[in-house]
């Protein structure tokens, strides 16, 4: 199993005030090549839950384990192994890329940092990764501020691969993002993850994209899960009341204007003039 956590607790202490448990007592696993959906409403702890994995929050009680090692007990090597092989791809992908960096001085530090290729491969490598996510390479010399957002999440993609990455959680990678640039996103991730081997854990709010995306889907609320399994019986079948009620909350435009139409009569808006 690549990723297994078991019993996770992440509490956020303040002084003067009362702690705040984030997330509690979760557990589940994944391993090389699966797609794991975590959804519920915003503060159920989703984005906790992430941070903890990458190593930028600690946990404060349970075990997380990659390739059958504990994360806490891990030597400085291991860790910066770890930090490696699992990235994240976050909601704002503009805001997650270095305004004062070109998109080719983005790539070619990750390569240089990590000692990915040797020094005379940079500028082929950094080609390959545009090549990979569909760029062309007059994005190379672009700042962020200066491409779209859709392209801006494609270099965070190509900036994750950089790194030759076990495991990807990506954080609502697409809400920020047009419906039609979603798509392609979205295509992208299952190309990726196929031809990579990749595991990912995506975490949103979007039902439908996780059910276009992931094997599996837990279901989080108040910081714990509350239903999992299999993506089309949990979303087809829900059992628990909470999964029902995210459900009932996806609207469902066709209906909406059948409904609309038995009550309404529609004048024209435009006289063709």
């Amino acid at each position: 199993m690549l990723l297994n956590i078991q019993n996770l607790h992440v509490t956020y202490y303040s002084p003067g005030q009362k702690p705040v448990e984030a997330v509690r007592g979760v557990s589940f696993s994944v391993g090389a090549g699966e797609s794991l959906g975590i959804v519920g409403e915003s503060g159920c702890g989703k984005s906790s839950l992430a941070k903890t994995i990458i190593g930028l929050q600690p946990p404060s009680a349970g075990s997380l384990r990659f390739e059958g090692q504990e994360l806490g007990s891990m030597k400085p090597a291991a860790f910066r192994h770890y930090r490696r092989v699992v990235q994240m791809i976050f909601q704002d992908a503009v805001g997650s890329i270095n305004p004062r960096m070109t998109v080719r001085q983005t790539l070619e530090e990750v390569l240089h940092v990590h000692q990915m290729v040797p020094a005379g491969r940079v500028a082929g490598r950094v080609r390959e990764l545009l090549d990979r996510v569909g760029l062309p390479e007059t994005v190379l010399d672009a700042y962020p501020r200066e491409i779209s957002g859709g392209q801006c999440q494609r270099i965070s993609f190509a900036r994750c691969l950089a790194l030759e990455p076990r495991l990807i959680i990506a954080d609502e990678p697409v809400s920020a993002l047009d419906v039609s640039v979603q798509a392609r996103i979205l295509n992208l991730v299952r190309t990726l993850q196929k031809e990579l081997d990749l595991a990912i854990i995506l975490i949103s709010h979007d039902l439908a994209v996780v059910r276009n995306i992931c094997d599996r889907v837990a279901v989080m609320y108040a910081g714990q899960f509350v239903e999992s399994g299999p993506s089309a019986n949990v979303l087809d079948a829900p059992q628990h009341a909470y999964t029902r009620e995210l459900l009932a909350a996806v609207p469902d435009v066709g209906r909406a204007l059948k409904e609309r139409g038995r009550t309404h009569r529609f004048a024209p808006t435009c006289t063709g003039e």
